[in-house]
């Protein structure tokens, strides 16, 4: 389950980041990022556990949840609650983890069984 363990990893980057998130940002934007990327390992793992039939419909769920979760990035940069260069590591995860998800719904339409 490389995805699910790389969405682990980045969940554990965010969670410690937090602590340097301003108290009024933190129980926001920041809470809602969290709870996304919550939902994401959710939904990875649950795709990862489903026969491949039915892996399609949390793995699309994760895609639409991944691309909210770089838009608040985005915003939490633009309002300079984060650093650019925490910005820019952030979004270079996010954009690895989206390439893996990407690929495994690719190669699940590829290869129905």
């Amino acid at each position: 389950m490389p995805l699910a363990h790389k969405i682990c990893e980045f969940y554990k980057k965010i969670y410690l980041l937090s602590a340097k998130i301003p108290k009024k940002d933190r129980f926001g934007i920041y809470v809602k990022i969290e709870n996304a990327c919550l939902e994401i390992i959710n939904l990875t793992l649950l795709a990862s556990l489903e026969s491949n039939p039915n892996k399609l419909p949390p793995l699309n769920s994760a895609r639409i949840k991944i691309e909210i979760l770089k838009r608040l990035f985005r915003i939490t940069n633009e309002l300079n609650i984060i650093e650019t260069k925490r910005y820019i590591d952030i979004e270079l995860s996010l954009q690895e983890i989206s390439k893996m998800t990407n690929g495994w719904i690719k190669y699940l339409k590829e290869n129905p069984q």
